[in-house]
């Protein structure tokens, strides 16, 4: 039989697990810069922020009344000084630098105890609309369109269409043995690019990682390079399963027979022997993880959340915040249901608690 948890132990686990990965975070990207340290450290305002959006309040000032209620009990588990309205509205901006990071060092965490399988990791963006109209821009004029998210982009997927918003990007395991585990997240306008936001989460991959899977936006040489290939030549042992895109003329027979460098052939190999892989009967089933592992997440993502429509946030900086705070927040969830001996992925009886 499964041990009764109350609503008031689950809060309280909850809070003093998000602490401790929050400090750890900070200690690993310490605030740098010029000028005296806050007052209130960063750790407690991303700590206030996880929780307040683990418990799904949208605007800043209901985020601040349900801290507020529950001021005593979380000055208790160690969370203070507790910030005042206008500094919790000011440190929300920032608070995504230091959540970054600590969904990043959460989901080693988890590859390293064994609970997310990290051999294979799948790579996807998500849109989700800005809120107010769209902008539109002419010749590169500024937009005039009243009430107008002008840090959100266009950007456009197979699924939804166009879209002017912003794109988060979520690496997460694609296993076949443990749940779907977040291990890296980043939120840019729309139009940012997705060849753009992946190489700078490769460095930080997992040891153990040897197929990272991908869609076909992402088809790219320098990436195959970067995954695949060291600079010195060798195999790195890792394989990049993403389809080609039909470049323009492919198919064509050329009138004549250009010259290419020597680094141009190579590229060229790599990118057609990415090619054999990928229709192997071993790189289709590795593909395949893609479809049952981050496609699922973004939709239960989004649907726990409540971004099916739009952000819950007007600027860049702000839906930073909130977007890898949710992600973070699904982290945490999934840790305390392993503390308490679940190895499935329902955590909905975790925020609900909350």
């Amino acid at each position: 039989m499964e041990k009764t948890v109350s609503r008031q132990q689950l809060f309280e686990q909850f809070v003093v697990l998000t602490m401790r990965v929050c400090q750890r975070a900070e200690r690993r990207a310490p605030r740098k810069g010029p000028g005296r340290k806050p007052v209130i450290p960063d750790w407690v305002m991303a700590t206030l922020i996880a929780l307040a959006i683990a418990a799904r309040r949208k605007g800043k000032s209901a985020q601040l009344r349900y801290l507020q209620a529950r001021k005593d009990e979380l000055a208790a588990l160690g969370v203070a000084p507790f910030p005042a309205r206008s500094t919790y509205f000011e440190r929300y901006r920032r608070a995504w630098k230091l959540l970054q990071v600590a969904v990043c060092m959460e989901g080693l965490v988890a590859v390293a105890r064994g609970w997310a399988d990290a051999r294979e990791v799948a790579a996807d963006k998500s849109l989700i609309a800005a809120q107010g109209p769209p902008a539109h821009r002419r010749h590169g004029k500024p937009c005039r369109v009243k009430g107008a998210d002008l840090d959100a982009g266009w950007g456009r997927s197979e699924h939804d269409g166009w879209v002017y918003g912003y794109g988060y990007e979520v690496l997460v395991s694609a296993g076949k043995s443990q749940p779907t585990w977040p291990l890296q997240a980043s939120v840019e306008p729309g139009n940012r690019n997705e060849i753009r936001m992946l190489p700078d989460k490769l460095p930080y991959l997992p040891r153990k990682t040897k197929k990272v899977l991908a869609d076909r936006a992402y088809d790219s040489d320098d990436l195959t390079e970067a995954i695949e290939w060291r600079p010195d030549g060798k195999r790195t042992g890792r394989r990049f399963v993403c389809p080609l895109i039909q470049r323009a003329n492919a198919r064509k027979t050329p009138k004549q027979e250009w010259r290419r460098t020597a680094r141009r052939k190579l590229r060229k190999a790599h990118r057609q022997a990415r090619l054999e892989y990928w229709k192997s009967p071993q790189g289709q089933r590795a593909y395949a993880r893609r479809f049952v592992t981050s496609e699922p997440f973004n939709a239960w993502l989004k649907d726990r959340f409540e971004l099916q429509r739009r952000v819950w946030h007007r600027g860049l900086m702000n839906n930073r915040t909130q977007i890898l705070a949710s992600i973070f927040a699904y982290q945490l969830t999934l840790h305390l249901n392993r503390l308490h001996r679940r190895a499935n992925g329902e955590i909905a009886w975790i925020l609900d608690a909350l």
